[in-house]
């Protein structure tokens, strides 16, 4: 684990009320709050993303020349505990910056019962389900909600894709029972049949059963060709467990939540052989390649995880929106993204002298364009962004891409899919 989220845990931090003060070495200090599933592998990883952003930060300066302490509560991807956990950041800590969560079934409680009425930010990784953009566009967000991870609709098109290129023409579908997995099952599901894919089951699978086998039997009935699973990793291996040992077919597709050495090694590689995965991903950009080395040096390993770019740039986007805001209220935060996500703001890459350029010019009035591990980040009004992706397999150091979709190239496919 980085060291430095060890002491993050349970911190105790001083109240943000000292921006007025002077920028005097760090003699003062500011807090975000982060609500992030740090009990399980893959969530680990995000949240160490997110602090490795944070010390970057202070290295630069901090907010307003006060250092920043990011606060980390643990959601286990429950939605009871992550709503526990935000209400006791934003209600005992008064954080006006709530970074999280991961799982859309986590992030949509905290957003509608916690930080909207509260009016605090939230700034969210990893969150996908399309839920938040009709909310948004009802204007039920009152501007607070972003989130820096490609909505489910991207997704289930790389999903359908993927499909397509291989040939199934009888795919079944196993979907995480959630406000996510409800989202993306039923549109890759739509998908599929748009393009003359015969889709005989589409089954929830709800987590914390010990057997899956009802479930399975049910889908097998059918014998498809192959499955598309959108579940997380525990729920995942029973289902796959179950199902290859049911004589089910090993051509599989599944969701970027299963893209987890847990997944791997609780099924075994020896039966992922025809997987392919897919997953947002980072444009080839320099500012992208540029979080690659920053991550290499500080980690000593590659940003292979799930969500890690994201999760960098959902911090430091939180951060830079917090050093540009006139105050430290949330809706002000809040309104001064547009400041640093601007197109034509000067381009910035968030290194310690990138941030300090972004420190000058946001001090003078001044928009920038951040430029980070997802590339230039423009949100659009429903606080969405979109994203290139990836396919990908599992080996026996964990993933491997195979193929790389451009931003152009999902684009596109998703107009064919609508046309």
């Amino acid at each position: 684990m980085h060291s430095g989220l060890k002491t993050l845990i349970g911190a105790t931090v001083v109240t943000a009320g000292l921006w007025a003060i002077p920028a005097m070495a760090q003699d003062c200090t500011t807090k975000i709050g982060a609500v992030l599933p740090t009990s399980v592998d893959w969530g680990r990883p995000i949240a160490e993303t997110a602090a490795f952003a944070v010390d970057l930060f202070n290295v630069a300066g901090g907010v307003k020349g006060c250092k920043v302490e990011m606060i980390l509560r643990d959601t286990q991807t429950d939605p009871k505990v992550g709503v526990d956990a935000a209400k006791a950041l934003v209600d005992l800590e008064k954080v006006p910056v709530l970074l999280g969560a991961v799982s859309s079934g986590v992030s949509m409680p905290i957003l509608t019962s916690v930080t909207v009425p509260s009016k605090v930010m939230q700034m969210s990784c990893c969150s996908s389900s399309t839920a938040f953009t009709a909310v948004a566009s009802e204007g039920k967000t009152d501007g607070l909600w972003f989130r820096t991870f490609a909505t489910t609709r991207n997704q289930s098109a790389v999903a359908a894709l993927l499909i397509k290129e291989r040939g199934y023409k009888n795919v079944a579908i196993f979907y995480k029972n959630d406000d996510w997995g409800q989202d993306i099952g039923k549109l890759v599901k739509a998908d599929l049949e748009s393009m003359g894919v015969t889709v005989p089951a589409s089954i929830a699978i709800t987590d914390g059963q010990s057997s899956y086998r009802s479930e399975v039997t049910e889908a097998l009935k059918s014998q498809p060709e192959a499955i598309y699973m959108a579940l997380y990793p525990a729920e995942g291996a029973l289902v796959t467990r179950e199902w290859i040992s049911l004589g089910g077919t090993q051509k599989m597709v599944v969701a970027n939540s299963l893209k987890s050495d847990e997944y791997r090694d609780s099924v075994g590689l020896q039966y992922l052989g025809e997987t392919v995965g897919h997953d947002s991903a980072q444009p080839r950009t320099d500012s992208a390649r540029g979080f690659v080395e920053l991550y290499k040096e500080q980690f000593n390993a590659e940003p292979s995880g799930p969500g890690l770019p994201n999760s960098f740039d959902a911090a430091m986007i939180a951060m830079l929106a917090m050093e540009a805001a006139p105050d430290a209220s949330g809706p002000s935060i809040a309104a001064s993204v547009a400041k640093v996500t601007d197109p034509a703001g000067e381009p910035i890459f968030p290194n310690a002298e990138g941030l300090k350029k972004a420190k000058e010019l946001l001090g003078a009035g001044k928009t920038i364009s951040y430029q980070g591990g997802t590339g230039p980040v423009k949100f659009d009004t429903n606080g969405d962004v979109s994203a290139p992706a990836v396919a990908w397999k599992f080996d026996e150091s964990g993933t491997q891409e195979v193929q790389y979709f451009t931003l152009d190239e999902v684009d596109a496919f998703i107009s064919s899919l609508e046309n």
